[in-house]
């Protein structure tokens, strides 16, 4: 070998050694920053929501739930959660028509609350209730008992508050998205919502006094209603005011003088159990009070479901039923 073919040989010996050095510390600087990334991305699984004065942590999504409630039932299968339920209960009337066929796939435990023996049967690892009842000793058991057996519990919040409104249902849901790391269908089932809202209230009228409203849930010595209950905000939205609003309750019973003298123009007839609705507008006009009222003399009455009353993904359907009975020339 000549001594120009060696000085080459060491030239390139050399390169390659150089370029080497560089690829390992490439790597070395590549595995540092996926040590730092990791664990990050990591930490980013973890999600804690503080419910029903409890602290949850989930490490994962839930894999077995069991929704409690028909409002909270109908939230889950709209954010496409039944592959994610072992079961579900307590239908206050028919499913929403539109989520029927994902409610078929989830197996019904029990028309009122399943027992806490059939929850852990069935495996559970998360417990969706709509009302403060599903949690209790009458329900299937207290937060604090279901965490002992490894079972997560969510009370839904805007059922459980004072004057609640579209933007604290917004909340449950979004809570529940990010539970089930689904937050993008959680926000989509938001904008769904606003936008149907948005399109029933551009059609109201503009700059006339509201209507004055009764909310009758039952009662024929006395009258069931809504005070500061989530119907409270629905018939609001809707245009109208309610003319027991101003009491500081959620449901409440008043009388029936009180309620001749607030006077309403339409009484919202809250539909469910074994009293139709029809039952009860034939008891509003036969009742020797009420019927003086000007709703009653006019027969201005609107049916409303008590599932779509409720705080869950038919709000904006409740808004559009009641807008229409209060203003049907508008629509």
């Amino acid at each position: 070998m000549n001594k120009s073919k060696a000085m080459w040989l060491v030239f390139a010996m050399a390169l390659l050694c150089i370029l080497g050095a560089c690829n390992v510390k490439e790597d070395a600087q590549s595995a540092s920053q996926k040590e730092n990334i990791e664990p990050a991305q990591t930490a980013t699984t973890e999600v804690t929501i503080v419910n029903n004065d409890t602290t949850q942590v989930y490490t994962e999504a839930p894999k077995k739930a069991i929704s409690l409630n028909q409002h909270v039932t109908e939230i889950m299968l709209a954010l496409g959660l039944e592959d994610s339920m072992v079961g579900t209960a307590y239908l206050d009337d028919q499913i929403y028509e539109p989520l029927q066929a994902a409610y078929d796939k989830v197996p019904v435990l029990a028309e009122q609350y399943p027992t806490k023996e059939q929850v852990i049967d069935s495996e559970a690892d998360f417990l969706y209730a709509g009302w403060k009842s599903g949690f209790s000793e009458k329900g299937v058991g207290t937060p604090e008992e279901l965490e002992a057996l490894g079972i997560h519990t969510y009370l839904h919040t805007s059922s459980s508050m004072t004057q609640p409104t579209l933007e604290d249902i917004f909340t449950d849901i979004r809570n529940i998205a990010k539970i089930f790391r689904i937050d993008d269908r959680g926000e989509a089932l938001i904008k769904q919502m606003t936008g149907d809202v948005d399109a029933v209230r551009a059609k109201l009228p503009q700059g006339e006094q509201e209507l004055r409203v009764l909310v009758y849930d039952s009662g024929d010595k006395e009258v069931f209603t809504a005070a500061q209950n989530f119907m409270n905000e629905l018939v609001t939205v809707a245009g109208g005011t309610n003319i027991f609003g101003d009491v500081d309750s959620g449901w409440t019973t008043v009388s029936k003088e009180a309620t001749v003298e607030r006077n309403p123009e339409v009484i919202v007839v809250i539909d469910y159990g074994s009293q139709t609705a029809e039952d009860k507008i034939q008891f509003l006009k036969n009742d020797p009070a009420l019927k003086e009222t000007d709703a009653v003399k006019n027969e201005r009455f609107v049916i409303l479901p008590l599932s779509a009353a409720s705080e869950g993904i038919r709000a904006a359907e409740a808004i559009e039923i009641l807008a229409k009975g209060f203003y049907p020339e508008n629509f």
